[in-house]
């Protein structure tokens, strides 16, 4: 069973906490992850806010790889209408390249309005924007050739140079499956990407993209078994764990609901493809905290063996490849950060990579290197 570690780059921490400091602690953390025993590291991309200081996850990763020798380097997501599909392809290349082949891919969406303005991308155009740069930059990526043209805009036939080194078959995933986005990752070969974890005892959501991957590929076949992610608190006081855990889940979901515009009725309303986030509009301060303690109960919490415990009831209702946890967030010291990484890759790491995984995605990165 693989076993990457996540983080945010969530700068919950207060406005006298330098986002410079922060984001040196965050990359030597994920360099440290290396020798604690973790297969991969996953950096997300946001802009512009505190809830996530991480705007370039590629390059990140890039610094990442000169740094260290083994780990997978894995994007949570990037955020694919912000991207143009030639500078895109070319990025992740010279990653693969420079790290000897290291990369997994995982895309979404995006849906904060500030985001999408100060990039000064056109919201309205986000769906089409997401599925037609998709249909350029993954066969670029198998092929070293681009071409295509879409709401992007239009590119001519034109070689990548470098050439990209090995396929990304086995290595690509999706955490953005809901409407159009799941037709354009089956149709490419996205594995899902499971970001949020249901409550214990909350009823596990249909694969839908189960059924989408039956229709768009009609040959009996299944997408490949799933990315699981999640928000752990791991300490040897199961009631410390849950209280601390639930207290920065919190913090976590205090910053997205602001950088979301969830609690700004009408941001939604006329914007294509996202009218449905009108709905989920939060419109007073009580709603927020109620909205805010609800989502805190999802924290994955307690001592070492309840955190085996239900990495194993994960592990039976998905079949997932593999886990990719976040131990610290929302705001969490670094010295607490430090400690839940260490505690877990001493007490859970062994255990859940020993498990065997219906499929393997270190299995495909062996296959591409051939």
């Amino acid at each position: 069973m693989h076993v990457g570690l996540a983080t945010g780059f969530a700068h919950q921490r207060g406005d006298d906490y330098d986002d410079a400091r922060l984001l040196r602690e965050e990359v030597d953390n994920l360099v440290y992850a290396e020798e604690l025993g973790f297969d991969s590291v996953w950096i997300t991309e946001h802009h512009f806010s505190d809830y996530s200081v991480s705007n370039d996850p590629l390059q990140l990763l890039t610094y990442i790889a000169a740094r260290t020798k083994r780990v997978k380097l894995g994007t949570q997501c990037i955020i694919v209408p912000w991207h143009n599909p030639a500078r895109l392809a070319e990025y992740i290349v010279n990653l693969d390249i420079l790290s000897g082949g290291r990369v997994i891919l995982g895309f979404g969406g995006g849906l904060a309005p500030h985001e999408f303005a100060g990039l000064g991308i056109d919201q309205n155009k986000s769906r089409d924007l997401y599925s037609d740069i998709l249909d350029v930059l993954i066969p670029a990526l198998e092929t070293g050739i681009l071409e295509g043209e879409g709401a992007f805009g239009r590119i001519p036939r034109t070689e990548l140079r470098p050439r990209p080194i090995k396929s990304f078959a086995g290595r690509k995933f999706c955490g953005s499956l809901s409407g159009n986005s799941m037709y354009a990752a089956a149709r490419h070969g996205f594995g899902n990407m499971v970001l949020m974890i249901p409550q214990r005892g909350a009823e596990t959501p249909p694969d839908r993209y189960a059924e989408v991957w039956a229709e768009v590929h009609g040959d009996g076949s299944a997408p490949p078994p799933p990315m699981l992610s999640g928000n752990f608190y791991i300490h040897e006081d199961g009631d410390y764990a849950t209280e601390q855990g639930r207290k920065y889940l919190a913090n976590t979901m205090r910053a997205a609901v602001k950088n979301y515009s969830l609690a700004k009725p009408g941001t939604f309303a006329n914007v294509k493809g996202y009218e449905h986030y009108e709905k989920m509009m939060l419109h007073s301060p009580e709603e927020i905290d109620a909205y805010c303690a609800n989502f805190a109960k999802g924290a994955i919490t307690g001592t070492p063996q309840q955190i085996l415990d239900r990495l194993w009831e994960l592990k039976g209702i998905y079949k997932p490849q593999g886990f990719f946890p976040h131990v610290y967030y929302g705001g969490m010291p670094q010295d607490d950060a430090v400690r839940s990484m260490e505690l877990f890759a001493r007490t859970v790491l062994p255990e859940v990579k020993s498990w065997e995984a219906e499929a393997s995605i270190d299995e495909r990165f062996l296959e591409a290197a051939e």
